[in-house]
């Protein structure tokens, strides 16, 4: 059986500033730029996380509350949130600064599930999690009702 690990175990920030080629003519950034710096962090706690192959299953809805531009620093953080069977999901913020004048706005919050695969690209257990602080439990039990919400819908998708 796989071991018990924290939240700040795999908890990952990334930061990234945002060039030309990452925007368009108005120099707002791509949402698919920042969509993929989201991917990739969560993608990080997974693995971490797990020390196995993981594959994005899904990302909850994303909105763009503030845009992003050309010049300003991208910081990414993310962490696990809630651990299922072979399943997990970690939630991603994101903050824009303003490297010149220090402003940080928060741009996005995104919730995805990632899979943990076996050397067969089958699906694998993953550890347990042991949240720490009120804000690692807090965020544990919304997880967990999210995963609920998602497995619901999935079957009612999946009906004929």
């Amino acid at each position: 059986m796989t071991r018990e690990k924290t939240v700040c175990e795999s908890r990952v920030e990334m930061a990234q500033i945002m060039l030309p080629m990452d925007a368009n003519l108005a120099g707002n950034v791509h949402g698919g730029t920042i969509m993929k710096f989201i991917d990739t962090a969560a993608g990080i706690v997974a693995l971490r996380h797990c020390r196995t192959n993981v594959v994005t299953a899904s990302m909850d809805r994303l909105d763009f509350h503030e845009p992003v531009f050309v010049g300003e620093l991208v910081i990414f953080r993310a962490s696990i949130n809630y651990v299922g069977s072979t399943s997990m999901e970690v939630g991603v913020r994101v903050e824009a600064e303003n490297l010149m004048t220090g402003e940080v706005r928060h741009t996005n919050s995104a919730y995805l599930t990632m899979v943990s695969l076996d050397e067969n690209r089958k699906p694998t257990l993953v550890p347990r999690i042991v949240p720490e602080t009120e804000e690692e439990k807090r965020r544990f039990e919304e997880g967990r009702i999210r995963a609920q919400q998602r497995k619901a819908l999935r079957k009612k998708r999946n009906k004929p």
